[in-house]
Order: C-alpha cells, then sequence, then structure tokens
C-alpha cells in the first residue's frame, strides 16, 4: 500500500483530505477513510492515508498494451525432421507442447477481489473448480452470463477506463511438466493465441508479462522462467475489460477468457524468429519469382530452403550461410501451377536451420487492381462470399476444430467462394483449411468501436481520429499481417469495422504497406476511400449500388462488405444483387451478413434446452434477437436463406431456350466447364421423364456464355412442361467431389392449364348438378366425389366440409375467411412494412356478413356473399364479392375486392383464405418446392411434384416467425394418406395459371406465431388440426432487419382492386 502526505484544511464542522494525484494514478482511486481518520484524530499534524489500486493497472492503462512480449510473428511449428514437417503433426510431432486441457479456476467480480495472491508457489488451489482451456467462462457456469449487443458498450463509456468494479476477473492455474521430447531446447515460448480481452502471466510464482488484443495471439519468452525437470505451474489472471475492449465492440456475445489453444515452444540455440514468402507472378501471369525472407535469432549456422510440388517433387533446393541475422532466397520459376479459389493448387515449402525445420504451404497467386478492376492473376474475379463470426452454440468464440471443418464443407457444397472473418482474425486452422481448400480471404483487424456512435459527439474523435490511440490501433493491424502474410488465400486486409474513420487509419494502412504491398487494404468506415483500395459498403440497395457502378470515372472497384441481411426468414432479393455484380466490370461481389446464427445452446427451469439469444442470460443492456441472423442456425444446420444464396451465385446459369438450343453461362473465374456434365429431364404434373447427358461445348471460357443442343425432347405436351437441366462434376474432376450437383436450372417448355380449360376439362359424373340440401341456417352442397361444402347463411362463410365415408365429421376446425395478414417476419419488423401492417391493425381483420344470395339451377348451386372486411378502431376496408360456385366437380370461388378508406395500409402481407382442417397427415403440389418459398426468395426452390408430412411444412426459425410458404403452385392436396387419387384426399386446391399462387400448412395461427419468442414456447401452442392459407398474392420477404426492405416489385400494393378464383374438390 501506498501512503501519501496530506495537508488538513480545517472547516467549520467537517475535515477533508485533499489529493495530490500522481500521473500514474487513475480518477477511480479510492480513499478508505477508517484508519486515516482515527490517526488524524490523534496526530493532527502527522496524518496517514491509503489509497488503492497503488498504480494504474495495464488493463485500464492506454500506454501499456503488452509488456514483456516478443515481437509478433508468423504462425509456425518447428519440427526436428523434414518429413514430421510435411506430416504436420503439432501435437505429437512438433516441438512444442499443447497446455489445453483441464486447468484450475477461480472467478471474482473484480481484480481487486478474490485470492490476488494466487500465483504464489504455497498457495493453495485445492478447492478451486476446474475449467476448460480453450473456453469461455460464460459457457461454463461462470459469472454473471454472456451479453449481447450490436452497438452499444456494456459498461460506461470513460475511454481508455473500464470499470473496476464491474471487471470479472477469472484466475487460472495449470501445473505441467515438460515433455522429454522438448526438453532438448535451449528457448521457451509461452504463447496463447488468444485471450479476451486481457491477462498477466505468472510461471513458478514469478510475473512473465501482461498483453490485450482478444482475438490476436501473445507469446513471452519463459525461458528463465521454466523448470525443465520438475513441475511447473502456470497462473493467468484474466480480465473481463480492458481498454481495449473499447476497440473489441463488435456485433456478438460479450465473453470472457482463454479461448484460443496455449502452446509451450522449445526453440534451440538457433532458431527462426520468422519467414515471409512472396510469389512474384510476372506481368504476363506465367512465371513467377519465389522469394523467401528468413529472420533467425542470431547469424552462424546456414539456411536451407526447398520447394517441393504437390506429389512431394522437389523443385528447388537452396542453401545460404548467415553472416546476419537475416537472408533472402529467390527461385525464378517457370509456369508455376497458380493457386486459386477453384484451382487451389499448393506447393509445399521447407526451411531448416541446423537440426530444426519449419513447413508452410506456399500458393502462387497476385491480386491487384488492373484498369480499376479487382484481379488475381490477371483475370477478374467475383465474390460469392459470407461474414462469419467464429462462434459455436456450446462454446462461444471457442470453435472445435470438427465444427470449422463443417462450415467449410457446407460453404464449399453451396458454391461459397469467399469468408470476410468478421471482425477480427481467425484462429490459425482457419486460414490453413481456406489455403487447401480454396476460399477467397478478407482478413479483418480486431476492431470496432461502433458503439460511439450511441454516446455524442463526432464518433471518430474519441479513438479513431484520437492520436493517443495509433498505437493501439497499429498494434492490431500489425498483430493481423504478420501473423497471417503467408497464406495464399487472403488476398485482402481490413483495417476493421464500423469504427468510422481517422488518423489511426491510415496510420495502419501505413504500416501494413511497409510489410505487404502485395495485397490490397479494405475499410468500409472509409466512405471516400482516402486510404482505402477499394470502394465498400454495407446494405446499399441494388439501384444505389448500381450507380456507383456506372459512374464514368473510378479507378477503385466496389464491393459489398455487407449485404443480403440473412435474419430470420430471408434474405430476399437477392439474385438482383448477384446479377449486377456480374453485369457491371467494377462491383467485385459481396459478402452476404452472415454464416450462422449466434445462439447459445441453454435450457428453462424445466429442462427445455433452446439457443438462447440477447435478454436470455439477463443480460442488460441487450439487442435481443439481432444476434440471430445467419444463413445456418445456431447449430450451423444450412438454413432456407443459403438455398437460396447458392442458387444465386451458382456457378453455370441457365438463360433460356429456343427450340433445342438452349443457352448457358459459365461463372467460374478460372476454369472452364470441361469438368462438368450435364444430364437433362422433363417435368410435369406428377410426371418426370429422365433424359441423357448433353455435351457441354469444350473450353468454355470464365463469364462467357455457350449453346447446349438438346435432342429427344417431346415437341407436343399436353400439359405444363419444365426442362431442367443438372450439372455434375466429372469423375475425373481434380477440384471438387465427383458426381456433386454443382448447378441446376430450369426453363418452361409449355405454360399450365387456366381454370376456365380445367372447368371444361373435368370428366363427366354420374349426376349433372351437385346435390343441396338445407338445414338449420345451412345450406350443404355435396358434389360427385362425396365431398360435402357447408355455408352458414347467417354469416355467409364456408363452415363444413364433409366426405362420404364420414359425413358426421366436419373437417372444417376454423371456417374460411378472407385473410391479408402473416404472421411478422424479422424483416417485417425491421422494416416499414411490419411496423404500418400493426399501426393499419391488419392483424385484426374481420370479415363482416353484409348479404347472401342463393341461386340453384340445372347445373349448378351459385351462393354470392358481400361483406366488409374490416379492423377495430380504424375507418379502412375490403369491399368484397364471393361467389361460390359449386358443381358436380368442383367448387369454384372467386373473390372480387376492392381495398378503400383512410389510413389504408400500403401493403398487405397477403391476399387469400385462411381455414383450419383436422386430419391432414401429408401434403402433395405441384409447383415450387420442397423447401419453402416467397415472391423474391424462390430460384432455389424447383417446378416439380412434391410430397411432405404435415408437420415438416413449417421450417422452425430459432426466433418464431412467418415460415413454410410455397409459391408459384398449379394445385396442392390435403391428404390423410400418400397417393394420387382421391382416396386418401381431404382436399384440393388448384390455382390454375395463376401466377404467385402459394399456400401453407402449419399447425400453428399466426397470433401464436407472433405471441411466442422461442421455439419451445411455440411448441407447446401446436394443435391437432393444422392451419392452412391459400394466397393469391403474397408480399415479399426483403431484408428490412437491416437493409432495403421489400422491393416495389414484390411488393403486395393496396392501391388496385383483385378478382381471383381457385377450385376446391
Amino acid at each position: 500500500m501506498s501512503s501519501m502526505s496530506r495537508r488538513y484544511r480545517q472547516g467549520v464542522s467537517n475535515r477533508r483530505a485533499i489529493i495530490n494525484e500522481r500521473d500514474s494514478l487513475h480518477v477511480d482511486l479510492q480513499l478508505t477513510g477508517s484508519d486515516a481518520g482515527v490517526e488524524a484524530s490523534n496526530h493532527p499534524e502527522q496524518a496517514v492515508s491509503e489509497v488503492n489500486p497503488k498504480g494504474l493497472p495495464d488493463w485500464s492503462n492506454l500506454k501499456v498494451i503488452h509488456r514483456n512480449t516478443l515481437p509478433p510473428r508468423s504462425h509456425f511449428h518447428l519440427y526436428n525432421t523434414e518429413e514430421d514437417a510435411i506430416l504436420g503433426d503439432v501435437a505429437n510431432k512438433s516441438r512444442a507442447a499443447l497446455l489445453s486441457g483441464t486447468w484450475g479456476f477461480h472467478l471474482s467480480t473484480s481484480p481487486f477481489k478474490g485470492p490476488r495472491d494466487f500465483y504464489e508457489p504455497n498457495f493453495d488451489h485445492g478447492d478451486w473448480k476446474l475449467i476448460q482451456v480453450p473456453g469461455m467462462w460464460q459457457c461454463q457456469g461462470f459469472g454473471k452470463g454472456p451479453q449481447y449487443t450490436n452497438v452499444n458498450y456494456p459498461f460506461p463509456v470513460d475511454p481508455p477506463h473500464v470499470p473496476y468494479d464491474d471487471n470479472e476477473c477469472g484466475r487460472y492455474i495449470l501445473r505441467f511438466e515438460v515433455p522429454d521430447r522438448l526438453k532438448d531446447g535451449s528457448h521457451w515460448r509461452l504463447r496463447f493465441e488468444g485471450v479476451d480481452s486481457a491477462f498477466t502471466v505468472w510461471v513458478n510464482g514469478r510475473e512473465v508479462g501482461y498483453s490485450q488484443g482478444s482475438r490476436n495471439p501473445s507469446e513471452f519468452d519463459v525461458s528463465d522462467f521454466i523448470q525443465i525437470d520438475c513441475e511447473n505451474t502456470l497462473c493467468v489472471e484474466v480480465y473481463q475489460r480492458c481498454d481495449g475492449s473499447y476497440i473489441e465492440d463488435q456485433d456478438q456475445w460479450w465473453l470472457s477468457g482463454i479461448f484460443r489453444d496455449v502452446w509451450l515452444h522449445s526453440f534451440p540455440s538457433s532458431h527462426f524468429e520468422d519467414f515471409h514468402i512472396q510469389t512474384l507472378l510476372d506481368d504476363d501471369y506465367l512465371d513467377a519469382d519465389l522469394v523467401v525472407d528468413v529472420t533467425v535469432n542470431e547469424p552462424g549456422e546456414a539456411v536451407s530452403m526447398k520447394l517441393l510440388g504437390r506429389e512431394g517433387k522437389t523443385v528447388t533446393d537452396q542453401k545460404q550461410s548467415l553472416d546476419t541475422n537475416k537472408v533472402r532466397f529467390q527461385y525464378r520459376m517457370s509456369k508455376p501451377e497458380k493457386w486459386t479459389a477453384e484451382t487451389p493448387y499448393l506447393y509445399t515449402l521447407i526451411i531448416r536451420l541446423g537440426d530444426v525445420c519449419v513447413a508452410q504451404k506456399v500458393g502462387f497467386r497476385r491480386t491487384e487492381l488492373i484498369k480499376g478492376i479487382f484481379c488475381v492473376n490477371g483475370s477478374p474475379i467475383k465474390i460469392r462470399g459470407v461474414n462469419r463470426h467464429e462462434h459455436n452454440a456450446e462454446s462461444g468464440r471457442t470453435v472445435p476444430y470438427r465444427a470449422l471443418l463443417q462450415d467449410f464443407a457446407i460453404m464449399r457444397s453451396f458454391g461459397i467462394n469467399a469468408i470476410r472473418t468478421c471482425h477480427y482474425i481467425n484462429d490459425p486452422k482457419f486460414y490453413e483449411l481456406a489455403d487447401v481448400l480454396g476460399f477467397w480471404v478478407l482478413d479483418e483487424a480486431d476492431l470496432e468501436c461502433h458503439g460511439f456512435e450511441m454516446v455524442g459527439g463526432k464518433p471518430a474523435s474519441y479513438l479513431s481520429d484520437n492520436p493517443d490511440w495509433k498505437e493501439a490501433y497499429v498494434d492490431r493491424a500489425l498483430q493481423m499481417v504478420m501473423r497471417d502474410k503467408n497464406h495464399p488465400s487472403i488476398i485482402m486486409w481490413s483495417l476493421g469495422n464500423e469504427a468510422f474513420y481517422g488518423r489511426n487509419h491510415q496510420a495502419m494502412y501505413d504500416e501494413i504497406k511497409k510489410i505487404d504491398a502485395t495485397r490490397l487494404i479494405h475499410y468500409e468506415g472509409d466512405q471516400k476511400a482516402q486510404t482505402a483500395d477499394i470502394f465498400s459498403r454495407m446494405y446499399t440497395p441494388v439501384d444505389q449500388m448500381i450507380r456507383h457502378a456506372e459512374e464514368k470515372e473510378w479507378k477503385k472497384p466496389f464491393v459489398m462488405c455487407e449485404y443480403a441481411h440473412a435474419m430470420g426468414n430471408g434474405p430476399g432479393a437477392i439474385q438482383e444483387y448477384v446479377e449486377a455484380f456480374y453485369k457491371y466490370p467494377r462491383l467485385m461481389g459481396g459478402f452476404v451478413w452472415e454464416w450462422a446464427n449466434h445462439g447459445l445452446l441453454t435450457e428453462t427451469k424445466d429442462g427445455q434446452k433452446f439457443y438462447g439469444y440477447g435478454g436470455d442470460f439477463g443480460d442488460d443492456p441487450n439487442d435481443y434477437n439481432f444476434v440471430m441472423d445467419g444463413l445456418c442456425d445456431s447449430q450451423h444446420f444450412p438454413g432456407p436463406g443459403l438455398s437460396e444464396y447458392s442458387k444465386a451465385i451458382e456457378p453455370v446459369q441457365v438463360l433460356g431456350i429456343d427450340g433445342n438450343q438452349v443457352k448457358i453461362i459459365n461463372r467460374y473465374d478460372f476454369l472452364t466447364l470441361d469438368h462438368l456434365e450435364c444430364y437433362w429431364e422433363v417435368i410435369s404434373d406428377r410426371a418426370q421423364y429422365i433424359g441423357r447427358n448433353i455435351t457441354i461445348p469444350p473450353g468454355v471460357k470464365p463469364h462467357t456464355e455457350a449453346t447446349l443442343s438438346i435432342g429427344g425432347i417431346l415437341t407436343t405436351l399436353s400439359t405444363e412442361a419444365w426442362l431442367q437441366l443438372n450439372f455434375t462434376v466429372r469423375a475425373d474432376s481434380k477440384w471438387a467431389p465427383p458426381n456433386h450437383v454443382v448447378a441446376r436450372g430450369q426453363v418452361q417448355l409449355s405454360p399450365p392449364k387456366s381454370l376456365q380449360l380445367i372447368k371444361t376439362l373435368t370428366p363427366p359424373s354420374q349426376t349433372n348438378h351437385p346435390l343441396i340440401q338445407r338445414k338449420n341456417d345451412f345450406i350443404y352442397a355435396t358434389i360427385a366425389s362425396g365431398t360435402t361444402f357447408g355455408f352458414d347463411i347467417n354469416t355467409g362463410t364456408l363452415s363444413s366440409l364433409t366426405q362420404a365415408s364420414d359425413p358426421q365429421l366436419n373437417l372444417l376446425t376454423v371456417p374460411f375467411t378472407l385473410d391479408f395478414y402473416r404472421a411478422l417476419t424479422d424483416n417485417d419488423r425491421g422494416g416499414p412494412f411490419g411496423k404500418q401492417w400493426l399501426e393499419s391493425r391488419l392483424h385484426q381483420t374481420r370479415s363482416h356478413f353484409r348479404e347472401i344470395r342463393i341461386e340453384e339451377t340445372d347445373a349448378a348451386c351459385t351462393i354470392v356473399v358481400k361483406s366488409r372486411v374490416a379492423p377495430p378502431v380504424l375507418a379502412w376496408s375490403v369491399d368484397t364479392t364471393t361467389t361460390y360456385t359449386i358443381t358436380p366437380a368442383h367448387c369454384s370461388i372467386r373473390v372480387q375486392a376492392r381495398p378503400q378508406g383512410r389510413l389504408l395500409p400500403e401493403t398487405f402481407a397477403r391476399f387469400g383464405l385462411t381455414f383450419g382442417l383436422r386430419s391432414i397427415r401429408i401434403v402433395e403440389w405441384f409447383g415450387r418446392g420442397p423447401q419453402e418459398s416467397y415472391a423474391d426468395k424462390k430460384q432455389s426452390q424447383l417446378i416439380n411434384t412434391w410430397g411432405w408430412a404435415a408437420n415438416s411444412m413449417f421450417y422452425e426459425f430459432e426466433f418464431p416467425q412467418e415460415s413454410g410458404n410455397r409459391t408459384d403452385i398449379r394445385w396442392v392436396e390435403l391428404r390423410e394418406q400418400w397417393g394420387g387419387d382421391e382416396e386418401g384426399r381431404l382436399l384440393r386446391a388448384r390455382f390454375g395459371d395463376h401466377k404467385g399462387a402459394s399456400f401453407t400448412v402449419m399447425p400453428y395461427t399466426t397470433e401464436d406465431i407472433d405471441e411466442c419468442t422461442h421455439p419451445h414456447e411455440l411448441r407447446a401452442r401446436k394443435r391437432d388440426d393444422h392451419i392452412v392459407r391459400l394466397d393469391w398474392y403474397h408480399h415479399g420477404l426483403g431484408t428490412g432487419s437491416c437493409g432495403p426492405a421489400t422491393l416495389p416489385k414484390y411488393q403486395l400494393r393496396t392501391d388496385r382492386e383483385f378478382d381471383v378464383e381457385l377450385l376446391l374438390d
């Protein structure tokens, strides 16, 4: 404890201490007054006070980013033999010991509370709990729990200071022995791949150092601390928050702990410090210079460099002696195999110094701007990417290797070619896999300070344009580039995300260019691209993006670093973006936001497991379910949105047909179509004709069109038919698994039948008119199949449906009603339409009966009902005339409607019929499927005859909302059992050639869905019957949760009249 001299000023009724603050003290220092007060009263001339803490803690000191850490370097492991280095068995063969596993753990609410002397050699840790490293302590039951914010800081904003009393402190203890295979080392390094957010390290009771930068590695020289032949004690004190937390305000969970691996490296007396590999292709993109700069700890021993081809053949083998600690190898290579995301050819580089060596994969590629167009190896590329956070539903930012592999495998299978590491550098294993599997990577620095948008003033002035923060910013750039510079998959660096723009970004840019001049630098916050090498935008509407693309004078390309916000049911209208990417050379493509939901596995009090979001863990403030915005769910299983994105970015697109000539386009960036084969089939109503292979013209160049000649297609088709082309990988392909389907396309061969034609084609029945009966204010009409439709004369509603097999059982549980509402999607809530629907009480409309007219003829019974559909409180309405025409074959429902009145909403969610039906087991339909589809999210769903179990039709999003619609349908059958005839059919609806017809079958009402906020709550309301919707029109989805709302062409406008019809039987 420190004491300071004080002078006292005597007041009338009290005394107060005046502290002469020193520079090393923080403004939040506390004066403890009890002892000091006693001393002052007894010895007023010689007062003593106590101040805690003694000085400004490292974690609240902007001038301390690292203490006693080694300079950043490339990520590598040393091996004793070349064979071991090539094999890459890090855990068993490298000169490093993995210290991850089970550690002792203690958590306190502040670094100033709890066992602060826990690192002392004689400290008893016997009663400490256990924790897994790597891991986040909130995900293992410690602390206040996870907290989610998108923008806001979850603590009082006072940069660079964080609260002393609200800063959880995790203390870790591990005892370990040095493995025998590593004891021949002379230098020992302790490397932490990631610790959130800052930490201090002790080894064997002695303090080693301090570091911060959560997603960046930290390495310490512990040569003077390690005991080679004895047990060692490693103690780590981790701070939930530090001054660095102000630039780690990414849109994700706030989680803490040692969340990546911890390694003990054993280096010999002469060893590598770092190496930098560059592959410099010439201007013809044929030959290249391989340049390898090696830094060692001391001159003396010779260094050798060997390059191996993919098959293990030696390409070059060189050796140089060292007069200094740096050496450069250079080799002119004739026509090396080029690395691209489509052809990820890797060489293996072996560097040896004395008795140790290191292996690094090398890809020959060059990135640059050619006349302002982003090119790799001289060819323009299009980014078909995603933003990917590191997240696991059970372990937070600690992502198991198998989960990382799963992500990559799914991305490859769905055609994704690029990843933005939002918004920090990822685990080193990520880049190794990206190199091997082939992905373009936008590597982003661990930097975001979005929260200053909320505190007033100029946001950039706090940090980004504040010279006091320059070192902290530059450190983030330096850590990124130094670690990751040798990976061919990385084609751009990014200066971070949503940190506004200021002088410190320029300093980051300059530092990166000193190290690596071969890559472009991205930063979206630099809106005018003053510093950045490319223009970047988020969530720009398509039309605005196209205006950028059509500018006459431009020198830098344009990328959508975030677009098509994939929250909940969506994204809508992604096809429009992708088509623009390929139309305009300036557009590089984009990264969809984002790859997967961030739900964390938790459970209710009664043990029901679910994936929680903001607020589910008592966290306040929080941003609710905005963390659930991925193409995949929280377990990283693909969702419907991923299917739609995959369809939009397929590498082969079918453009159209003329006779037997089908036009296609190759959207690969480097490959021809020679590795693919194609076969065709014809799809029609309950029929599918398998054709044969089609010859793809050889050598179809990237981004060019080709024509396929198809023989044997049926030319006389009496029903609607579609030609489907399937493109699969040939068995001899080098870069993709054989038989994998990379693209499918359909073109229409013949149109559907109109309802009028269907009526005339109805097969003859034994009776010429329906059977009409009146009973208890109902009129019943029975058609030839035995189905009886019952109408309530007092309300004008179709309220009863029975079949001959059980005429007493009314299959309808909810009468037919005209409906304009759907349960709100996240995009509805976030955009203008959902708000307007609620304000206009669209969800509360009812049909108010005004008149019914019944007319019977020899051939039919006609029931005409006039109604006014309207909500309470307001004056707008929809005046409707519904005409039911019952013939021996069917019941026709024609609706004529005119929306009118003040405060009429600009759009409806849908226009169709809603009713409840019991006994549905199977749903069959002809239209788009098998997954859900909407007006602006349907291209991935192909026309065919589909059948699903009724209870599988509703897709369960992790935040309940509208789902399960199927669009562009001709008919739908609600059935008790499978089949294509009347047996087992409860009800069939036919729309004829009406464009955009759709249906939904779900065991919930819209009210159930709107009121529930988690799937388990919704499942508790599951009905025995099903709610069925038959819609003539359905409003599109858009991306209004964060981005453009539904495009005008997909909106269901109300400034029109409706006249629609369907047939029931």
